[in-house]
């Protein structure tokens, strides 16, 4: 009966074993932890911080720009860092800078004291995404590691639901327990992750003597645009992320209420866009799943940008929320099917295609707020501005099948 043993080893390879879960938590720790609420959790402190004279509206603002700045530098530091560590020593005191930034940030004792703690724990978030998944993927079968991608970045969308839900519960306690109750919940995520980051770094690459050849002709110009993509897709999602709330409560007229339940709903859509993502993408491939991925998120904009239709903006806002985190695992599996053999190649990949998400992040985030003050609150303006660069980035893809196909012809 050999299929029916081929089938009972194809079942065996692909299950993940308690190593693989324990990993996998660590990961979903790390992420929940440097990006989940290291970024996601500071802006409903904004007004907090402003009221109780913390900071100025100017000051709060730079001391949030500080964690994208950080982000940036830390996902260009991400590989040289776990070089001279091993990817588990990096990846423990990358967590314990992030904790050790929430204890600190309880103390205002200047803006520079502040800023400073808001930049180290920006970069480690930047190095931590950058390290986190391709330390552990490796060591995963590979038709599970869509849905292991998923519950890894399932902490990006866990600190969007915080943001909107944990934080405003601390607040009542006062500003300075929140800052100290969300050390608190690090240094127990922190633990938690502690002995489950894999041992060793990711095995050798596998010798196929074609594998970085056919990469190399396959990979380049894709992986090119892969960059630009996911450069594109920060830019498309920027507009949602900094406006949606304002745009229901005043753009709409809605009131702060009604804006803050779509955030809500925003943050529930991005707790299960990882796992809906990384499971499709483990279905259809990952480049299919992408595909599409930029096509509903640039429809979500457009009807942003031209609806005021309640159940339209609900639409809008959910599909937006799947893909904010969602669109993480779907570009690193990408990455795993453009260079499937060599990890060392992969992290290099991620670590830039990490670096040009997080570099038009930050542009897109000022750039949109000048447009938004320049142009007298002008919403739609700036979610068009999303959803033509989502539709380029999809465009883009059928751009260069074509241009492969040229040259393999």
């Amino acid at each position: 009966m050999p299929s029916l043993q081929s089938a009972a080893h194809g079942r065996e390879s692909s299950s993940l074993d308690a190593r693989a879960w324990f990993a996998t938590l660590a990961g979903l720790c790390g992420s929940l932890v440097a990006i989940g609420l290291a970024r996601f959790a500071y802006t409903p402190l904004i007004p907090s911080l402003i009221q109780a004279n913390w900071f100025s509206s100017s000051e709060a603002v730079t001391l949030g720009a500080a964690n994208f700045a950080g982000y940036l530098i830390g996902a260009l530091a991400g590989r040289p860092v776990a070089a001279k560590l091993s990817n588990r020593t990096a990846l423990r005191w990358l967590m314990v800078v992030v904790t050790a930034a929430f204890f600190a940030c309880a103390y205002p004792l200047s803006v520079t004291w502040f800023f400073v703690w808001r930049l180290l724990s920006g970069i480690s978030g930047g190095a931590i995404m950058v390290l986190v998944a391709t330390s552990i993927l490796p060591h995963i079968p590979a038709p599970r590691r869509g849905f292991v991608g998923g519950l890894i970045f399932l902490g990006l969308g866990l600190g969007i639901a915080a943001s909107g839900t944990l934080v405003p519960k601390l607040l009542h306690y006062g500003l300075r327990e929140t800052w100290l109750g969300l050390g608190v919940v690090a240094l127990v995520l922190t633990a938690v992750s502690w002995f489950g980051w894999p041992a060793s770094n990711p095995p050798a690459p596998a010798p196929h003597a074609a594998a970085p050849h056919l990469a190399h002709r396959h990979g380049g110009l894709t992986m090119r645009v892969l960059y630009g993509q996911y450069a594109a897709n920060a830019l498309g999602l920027v507009p949602a992320m900094i406006l949606l709330v304002d745009y229901v409560a005043r753009g709409l007229g809605r009131g702060p209420g009604v804006g803050a339940s779509y955030w809500v709903l925003y943050g529930l859509a991005a707790i299960v866009g990882p796992l809906i993502c990384g499971n499709v993408g483990d279905r259809i491939g990952f480049g299919n799943a992408y595909r599409w991925g930029l096509a509903l998120q640039a429809v979500a904009v457009a009807l942003l940008a031209f609806s005021g239709n309640a159940v339209l903006i609900g639409t809008a806002t959910v599909i937006l929320g799947i893909f904010t985190p969602g669109i993480v695992p779907l570009v690193l599996g990408r990455i795993h099917e453009l260079v499937p053999h060599d990890h060392h190649e992969q992290r290099a990949a991620w670590s830039r295609a990490t670096t040009a998400f997080a570099l038009f992040q930050a542009l897109g985030g000022y750039g949109y707020s000048y447009l938004f003050s320049h142009f007298h609150n002008d919403y739609l303006l700036v979610f068009l501005c999303g959803a033509v660069a989502l539709a380029l980035a999809f465009v883009a893809d059928f751009f260069s099948k074509i241009k492969h196909t040229t040259h393999a012809a």
